[in-house]
């Protein structure tokens, strides 16, 4: 270490800055949530995460969108029952469901689904088993919810259910911000 802080002091400014940007970009993640239409749990999941990063000041090092497997919301925003819950709690949510495609798997390195459905179908995508290797359960990131295997879709659901799924995405997020920003 105290050789790179060595060289990186020798260096100019412009020098010092493209290497940072070098560093930056090797480092920096792209994470891509997925749910069935893109207008409940992704884009709430999306928006716990942006927020969470930008809180963390590390919004720079991850890129952060979101995806439905079902095509029918395409365009849409979030169902105004998420908004409303996400607002009450300091998140905004203005992302417009898109579907999930082949692409996805060259731009992201996670993509987190929801729930066993969606595991199943995005899999189904994948180009390749390696790139199948970045299809994560939302569950694998829970800490205060381990009698849940999955991230309940509240559309059919009261308002309980858009402040359990937040709930349990704030949960989530906050672990797998841990894990993604954590040092060697």
């Amino acid at each position: 270490i105290y050789e790179v802080l060595c060289f990186v002091d020798s260096l100019s400014q412009k020098q010092k800055t493209f290497h940072k940007n070098a560093i930056f970009a090797a480092m920096k993640k792209s994470i891509l949530f997925v749910c069935l239409g893109n207008i409940c749990r992704s884009p709430a999941a999306e928006g716990v995460m942006r927020h969470m990063a930008a809180k963390a000041g590390v919004s720079e090092m991850i890129e952060i969108d979101s995806a439905g497997t079902y095509s029918g919301h395409v365009g849409d925003l979030p169902d105004v029952r998420m908004r409303r819950a996400a607002s009450q709690r300091g998140y905004e949510l203005l992302h417009r469901a898109r579907q999930i495609r082949e692409e996805d798997f060259e731009r992201f390195d996670m993509i987190i689904v929801m729930d066993d459905m969606n595991y199943e179908t995005v899999h189904r995508l994948a180009p390749s088993r390696d790139e199948a290797a970045k299809i994560y359960r939302m569950r694998e990131f829970f800490s205060r919810f381990p009698e849940w295997s999955y991230v309940p879709d509240p559309y059919y659901e009261g308002a309980d259910g858009f402040e359990l799924v937040l709930d349990m995405l704030e949960d989530a997020c906050g672990n797998l911000l841990a894990k993604l920003t954590k040092r060697e």
